[in-house]
């Protein structure tokens, strides 16, 4: 039972008279010993939001600056795959509304993906603080507010910072994700998309960075070229831009980042034995100078997923519902190819039962053919202090359904923790758009402190299967050894019987050694990867 079921009887929206004239000072009538009967607006938005089934709660209406308790603003849960936005100016409340949500589907039995870009989301594993403030709140939209934690995972990219240790091989990662990373124009990606073709071909597996530099260097010089012009050839410039862009990559430190053991995102899927889904949520603060970095790693998490899930259609439940902050670094810079392949990811991953949370300034940040696909929507208070955020004013106000709502005046006057709000009900269809104080979270609405961060860490399960970097055979170590090896000695000119019998001899050493039976395992899996590489070029084992 949701907390808003505990409260005060709600009037039934549905019971108003159809003749009430929809003005803003139009009141039904009270009855004796009732609370004060809802304005005919609030009782039309109330009906939008009385549907029936699990949801998610997050306020109270506000009407005419009153906050109205007996209206409550909710989420079906199965509209969660559906997407959505929550988007507002710096210090309006959007973290304290993802973690509302998260505490919300956790307890539900969803699991959630979170970005911490700040450091301050890890208080959603802690029970929450009672002050005044939150009692406040509790009491303004009957919120029965007792303090509970998540349970949840830490994670860090590539263990900077504190977290378990996220890395992702240069194979999986893909060109195209890669290219958006380096910063390459269409040409140098295509470029590095042919050099990804080539590994892929010959078994040379590109496990880290010095893996791709290796293979990059190979096909520049005399013996690669020859064995890349049946593909198309590699022109030494545009090599060059792409190793001088990898040395720049490496130089700020961004190695840590490649290699294995390389992350399972199926361990974002976890549920605890209770059946309570498990926050993950991946510190940041540590790479906030790196933003293309972790905007593009989060990108392949999520390409990822949508990779290796089945299709499950519509079920009564996100299998994971993934908040992907900062979403403005994605699209920042990017090319046509690549926005294509996000519009068509978050198009398609809801079939896959994956709902995915964009959060940033203004939906303006987001283009339109993703933000078309966004159903849910939570907009705190824009700031209009120029020309720019005036526009940017406009631009949101004409993204909302009509309304009764002056939404540009409105959206410039709300205060932390308020919002406007509209969703889809459990039909699909657009709730009415609806002014809302939204609840306090029950977690602890700040970071945790370090020690117990570091004791979450390292009591994981999960930290000794990823904590500890490995460093296998792969393309570089291949290429050197074939660099180093001695020049094959000729074939004897007499005596074929006893060439017959040395070729043979040689083909069993050759296939009975271990480097063989490696690079055999490495073919086959690389042409598996080649042939299921898609939309953003990744690839990774099938689970």
């Amino acid at each position: 039972m949701s907390d808003s079921e505990t409260g005060p009887a709600v009037t039934d929206p549905r019971s108003a008279p159809a003749t009430a004239p929809k003005t803003a000072c139009a009141i039904a009538p009270e009855k004796a010993g009732s609370a004060p009967a809802l304005p005919q607006e609030a009782l039309e938005i109330a009906s939008g939001y009385a549907f029936s089934g699990p949801a998610l709660d997050l306020g109270a209406l506000l009407w005419d600056g009153q906050c109205l308790p007996d209206v409550q603003i909710r989420i079906p849960l199965p509209m969660l795959n559906r997407h959505g936005l929550v988007a507002g100016a710096t210090g309006t409340g959007k973290t304290k509304t993802l973690q509302l949500i998260a505490e919300q589907l956790s307890a539900q039995g969803v699991p959630v993906f979170l970005a911490d870009i700040k450091g301050d989301v890890s208080g959603v594993s802690a029970p929450g603080v009672s002050n005044d403030r939150v009692q406040e709140r509790a009491r303004d939209v009957h919120q029965k507010w007792t303090p509970a934690g998540c349970p949840a995972e830490f994670y860090a990219l590539g263990g900077m910072g504190d977290g378990i240790p996220v890395r992702a091989t240069v194979t999986s990662f893909g060109p195209v994700l890669l290219s958006k990373v380096l910063q390459l124009n269409r040409t140098q990606e295509q470029s590095l998309g042919l050099i990804f073709h080539y590994a892929d071909q010959k078994g040379l597996e590109l496990v880290d960075l010095k893996d791709l530099r290796a293979v990059v260097a190979f096909l520049t010089s005399d013996e690669g070229k020859q064995e890349l012009k049946g593909l198309g050839g590699l022109s030494t410039a545009t090599a060059g831009v792409i190793l001088r862009s990898l040395t720049a990559f490496e130089a700020q430190g961004m190695s840590p980042f490649f290699g294995e053991p390389e992350f399972d995102t199926g361990e974002l899927l976890r549920t605890t034995s209770e059946g309570r889904g498990v926050v993950s949520v991946l510190e940041l603060p540590e790479v906030q100078d790196k933003p293309q970095l972790f905007s593009t790693f989060l990108m392949w998490l999520l390409a990822d997923l949508f990779h290796d899930l089945p299709e499950v259609g519509d079920c009564d439940r996100p299998k994971l519902v993934f908040f992907f902050d900062e979403a403005h670094l994605l699209f920042d810079d990017a090319s046509k190819a690549f926005l294509d392949s996000i519009t068509q990811t978050v198009r398609l991953i809801r079939s896959k039962g994956v709902g995915v949370f964009f959060v940033t300034q203004t939906p303006k940040d987001v283009p339109a053919d993703v933000l078309g696909q966004l159903g849910n929507r939570v907009q705190h208070a824009l700031r209009a202090f120029t020309p720019d955020d005036q526009k940017a004013l406009k631009a949101t106000v004409k993204t909302f359904p009509d309304s009764g709502y002056d939404l540009e005046e409105l959206l410039t006057g709300l205060g932390t923790g308020e919002a406007v709000v509209t969703v889809l009900s459990d039909k699909g269809a657009p709730t009415p758009v609806a002014v809302t104080r939204l609840r306090a979270p029950r977690s602890l609405m700040g970071p945790v402190d370090a020690e117990a961060l570091d004791q979450a860490v390292k009591g994981s399960p999960l930290y000794g299967r990823y904590a500890q970097a490995v460093d296998r055979e792969s393309a570089y170590e291949k290429l050197t050894a074939r660099e180093a090896a001695p020049p094959a000695a000729p074939a004897p000119s007499k005596g074929r019987p006893k060439q017959d019998r040395h070729v043979e001899s040689m083909v069993e050493q050759v296939v009975g050694s271990g480097l063989f039976k490696s690079l055999a395992r490495s073919v086959g899996t690389q042409i598996g990867r080649e042939i299921t590489r898609s939309l953003f070029g990744t690839a990774r084992r099938r689970r």
